[in-house]
């Protein structure tokens, strides 16, 4: 394969991509991203179909037979998540710009850069091939960053569209070292959203001293729900169904080392983590204990200036993240009722995204067959991520109405410092080329057995 002409179609896919606003959260631009997909999975050889369930946003399937029954699913998605704040962003979020080596866009890094990287290796091998080594399905879907809320009903209806031998997700990278990243494991969540309400209208800020401020009252379930420093939420029993990490998770993270704690200091600029963690404790917070997250806050005024008001209406976006054998509905629930016993019956949760934790074990031959492959292109033992600190909330919906196995390979071109969910989004051009590299090789050998 000529890996340089390869990384050149595989950045001007990721432009037409990411020059398309599918904000899922916002529900625009997904019809036109979706006919954008069908029709580049078209030009690649695929027979497709557009897959819908109820008002879903449409998910993109695409089938490419090849020489070997075997048959590999991929996963990704075309949605991103908002562009705010858009001040802070170099070059505008949907003009994508190639500058200094990188790719600017939103979605370059999660997920378009790696659907263009799929495509331009597919490609590449039908030109020098003719066909594949073993056949292709890919489902492309474009609610992930709003949770993948019907993802279930169209697996429950398509489900014989989606069975594979094996599946590859949404892919992992390299870590700094250029140790490849294998993640067998998801954790779980559940994102919701608080809304409160003291009065009919705002008032003037005079008034605060016997007007209830739905700012402070908004602060109170906070506080009411908050765990310790850490973010882990902190009520009785709220741990008591965590499994504890089996020792082959915890010495799969100790391999490691310290790299991830590094590169992540460096990437957000912190002198410091949370708590003074580090090591072990690092890594162990990270993918085997649960954490709840303030993703955002709004209330009264925020625009230039001073508006002197007491807000009558408040608002927070949280989501914990779940380990196994935490279940979002049970979760809902003790939250729920931890509020009202904290004296908050009055605020109102509304559930945002709900998926329990899901992977396979380190020990599966697919795993396995990752780890062999990955070795051998990056010449290093791949790190494995027993359960990853996001979620992918399609696996709940796979496991139940598919079974197919799947893990995240070091298959993406992405790092630490992409600004995921972050102004500034971008990929690295080197980091394309060596995703091509893995991306070849797993379709050209995850068929065959180690050894052969």
């Amino acid at each position: 394969m000529d890996d340089e002409r390869a990384v050149e179609t595989a950045i001007a896919l990721a432009c037409e991509l990411c020059a398309l606003p599918s904000v899922s959260a916002h529900g625009a631009g997904l019809e036109e991203a979706a006919r954008c997909v069908e029709r580049l999975l078209g030009e690649s050889g695929f027979q497709t179909r557009v897959l819908r369930a109820g008002g879903s946003a449409p998910a993109v399937w695409g089938e490419l037979g090849g020489r070997s029954p075997y048959t590999l699913l991929l996963y990704n998605h075309y949605d991103v998540q908002p562009e705010d704040p858009v001040d802070e962003w170099v070059t505008p979020p949907f003009s994508p710009d190639v500058r200094h080596g990188r790719v600017y866009a939103r979605g370059a890094a999660d997920n378009k850069g790696q659907i263009a990287t799929r495509l331009a290796v597919i490609r590449a091998m039908r030109d020098e091939q003719g066909t594949l080594p073993f056949s292709l399905r890919w489902v492309i879907e474009g609610e992930e960053e709003s949770g993948s809320t019907n993802f279930a009903a169209i697996a429950r209806e398509h489900a014989d569209l989606l069975r594979a031998d094996a599946a590859l997700w949404e892919g992992s990278s390299p870590d700094a070292g250029g140790r490849p990243e294998i993640s067998i494991g998801f954790k779980g969540v559940l994102a919701f959203r608080l809304d409160v309400r003291t009065m009919r209208t705002d008032a003037h800020s005079g008034s605060v001293g016997v007007l209830p401020n739905a700012g402070w009252r908004l602060l109170e379930a906070l506080d009411v729900i908050r765990g310790d420093s850490s973010g882990s939420p902190g009520w009785s029993g709220f741990h008591a169904d965590v499994v504890p990490p089996e020792r082959a998770a915890r010495e799969a993270l100790d391999r490691h080392g310290d790299a991830w704690e590094r590169e992540m200091a460096e990437a957000y600029g912190v002198e410091r983590f949370v708590d003074g963690v580090s090591g072990r404790a690092f890594r162990e917070r990270l993918c085997l204990e649960p954490s709840l997250n303030i993703a955002g806050i709004h209330t009264g005024y925020s625009g230039p200036g001073m508006k002197t008001v007491t807000p009558s209406e408040a608002s927070a976006w949280l989501d914990f993240r779940l380990v196994p054998d935490q279940r979002p509905d049970e979760l809902l629930a003790a939250l729920r009722r931890r509020l009202d016993e904290g004296g908050c019956g009055d605020v109102e949760l509304t559930v945002l995204a709900a998926a329990p934790p899901s992977g396979i074990a380190i020990d599966h031959a697919l795993v396995r067959r990752v780890a062999s492959i990955a070795t051998d292109v990056a010449g290093a033992q791949p790190l494995i991520f027993p359960m990853f600190p996001g979620s992918l909330p399609l696996l709940t919906a796979m496991d139940e109405y598919v079974g197919v196995p799947g893990v995240s390979a070091p298959d993406n071109p992405i790092y630490n410092g992409c600004c995921f969910h972050a102004p500034n989004e971008h990929i690295r051009v080197a980091d394309i080329a060596l995703a091509i590299r893995h991306t070849r090789r797993l379709l050209e050998e995850l068929h065959q057995p180690p050894g052969e």
